[in-house]
């Protein structure tokens, strides 16, 4: 059975070799959907052997789904810019795919390994962090949202040995401006369920509970720094969440 491997880019000439070397083993097809990058991006997935698209960017959930629609293989492998298989993974994967037999499921799920400032976080729920990201062609596609988009699928799935490794946020800049990015995203999905009003108990109480649950009761305190840094700039997303979900529906509500 073949395998088409889909990523979608802006901007990603410091993770894209890497994560198409990863695959490049398994993949019999790699389908890059570019949303118009202006540095080497397009130009290194070409020289490793990558299908490249050029498209409008739609969303995040829009976007993937359009790289799953081109593939032309059995089984897809959907993989973000800057995460990579790790050789028992691929392995994991390269088994299933030539044992000569139709496999048991439609869909596999991967342990996801963060690294956040180049430190794997391995608690407070980062790690194992079970990803669906292999399916057969047509079982499954991202779900609509502006953020954290997953593929869903109904019925049992596979699980495959060996991690994918995501690379995160290799600075600490990068990843506040991440969360200050996404942010946004996650109040417009807020506002788009109900207008709120302003919260002290969600600008100000959710994020610290939070905080100190995945701190202390699930042990992010033995992540060391990098631990905190990241539970600390996490609390402040759900924080500026809220209050910018506030501030999207003064206009709405009157407050």
């Amino acid at each position: 059975m073949t395998l088409s491997v889909c990523i979608i880019t802006l901007n990603e000439e410091a993770n894209i070799v890497r994560t198409l070397q990863s695959v490049k083993g398994i993949a019999d097809e790699i389908i890059v959907v570019d949303s118009g990058s202006t540095d080497q991006t397009v130009a290194l997935a070409q020289a490793q052997g990558a299908k490249v698209f050029t498209e409008p960017w739609k969303g995040f959930a829009p976007q993937k789904n359009s790289s799953l629609a081109k593939a032309t293989c059995d089984w897809i492998l959907s993989l973000d810019a800057d995460e990579e298989a790790t050789p028992e993974l691929a392995a994991s994967i390269k088994k299933l795919l030539t044992s000569g037999k139709q496999p048991d499921f439609t869909g596999y799920t991967m342990n996801r390994r963060n690294l956040y400032m180049k430190r794997w976080i391995k608690r407070s729920g980062y790690y194992p962090d079970p990803k669906l990201r292999l399916i057969k062609r047509g079982a499954a596609e991202f779900e609509l949202r502006a953020v954290h988009e997953d593929m869903k699928m109904s019925g049992p799935l596979g699980h495959l040995e060996g991690d994918m490794i995501h690379h995160a946020y290799p600075t600490l800049e990068s990843f506040i401006e991440h969360a200050n990015r996404y942010s946004t995203l996650g109040a417009q999905m807020v506002v788009e369920k109900n207008p709120v009003g302003f919260s002290f108990i969600n600008i100000v109480l959710r994020p610290m509970v939070r905080f100190l649950y995945s701190y202390i009761f699930r042990g992010g305190f033995l992540d060391g720094r990098e631990g905190l840094l990241v539970l600390m700039t996490h609390a402040s997303y759900v924080s500026w969440k809220y209050a910018k979900a506030w501030e999207m529906s003064k206009d709405k509500i009157g407050n």
